[in-house]
């Protein structure tokens, strides 16, 4: 009888608590952070999954300080959460891409290590995969990085996906500027998913550098088709004109209606498009 009277005066405080996630991830996936962050902020108690969806609120905000202090929190209470050690890590990531010379080798270290932590945890997590090889693959050796390593990661990632394989392989080559061996493996993804719109990206933006830009551009008509007013697609073909720097007015309409659309926190946030578009400009 103590038991039940127990759970039944719990019970309300643990449904509480899992309407205000619920609530906090309804508003994250809709990119409304700050929203999202004064939910959980509130929770009086707060557990690692709580903790981790803080710490990626801050994350898309751009303070990195504090998304590194939720995200160990996250950790702290589950250490054997793979999710949460790669958040971490990517935290980590860009406060080293973000600060001075004197911190950032430390942040990358602690970027590297969670990274691989990740991947330890769940072998087949292919985000942490993906992540600690491109790690691999950028970083210098006196950082843990390596052509070596990228290489044995992208053995796992293919172990894992084969279209994400493919893509590996891709960047593999394209370090080595084995420029052939890197479009080949492009289109391999491409045609192993035809309706993943991000490999007709990854394809055009490649052709693109290679300066075979009529190619690109039929690629990027190309993922139109398949995803027909894409936010995605929008921000890769004004990213790709910039950089190259042509059709800079189509570059600008697009960001307008970029940031115009519904985004989610797997589209490029506002702040870059709107850094683009004064660049396209030339503010």
């Amino acid at each position: 009888m103590r038991a039940l009277w127990l759970t039944a005066c719990l019970a309300p405080f643990a449904l509480g608590a899992a309407g205000d996630i619920n609530q906090a991830q309804k508003l994250y996936n809709i990119t409304d952070f700050q929203g999202s962050l004064k939910v959980l902020l509130q929770m009086p108690q707060k557990d690692g999954e709580a903790y981790e969806l803080i710490g990626r609120n801050y994350f898309m905000t751009g303070d990195f300080k504090r998304a590194t202090e939720f995200l160990q929190k996250a950790v702290d209470a589950e250490p054997g959460s793979s999710s949460h050690a790669l958040w971490l890590g990517r935290a980590y990531g860009r406060r080293a891409e973000t600060s001075g010379m004197l911190t950032a080798a430390g942040h990358a270290s602690k970027a590297r290590r969670n990274f691989e932590k990740a991947v330890a945890l769940d072998p087949r997590n292919l985000e942490a995969l993906n992540d600690l090889f491109e790690y691999y693959l950028e970083a210098p050796g006196f950082l843990g990085g390596g052509y070596d390593k990228a290489f044995r990661m992208a053995e796992k990632i293919a172990s894992v996906d084969s279209v994400e394989g493919h893509w590996a392989q891709a960047k593999l080559a394209e370090k080595r500027k084995e420029y052939g061996n890197a479009e080949e493996n492009l289109r391999r993804a491409a045609e192993l998913a035809p309706q993943q719109v991000g490999r007709v990206l990854d394809l055009a933006r490649f052709l693109a550098g290679q300066g075979r830009y009529q190619e690109s551009d039929q690629s990027f008509l190309r993922a139109e088709k398949i995803a027909p007013n894409s936010p995605k697609v929008m921000f890769a073909k004004a990213d790709t004109y910039i950089r190259h720097k042509r059709n800079l007015e189509e570059a600008r309409n697009l960001l307008q209606r970029y940031l115009n659309a519904h985004l989610t926190p797997d589209d490029p946030p506002r702040s870059e498009a709107e850094r683009l578009l004064k660049q396209a400009s030339g503010s």
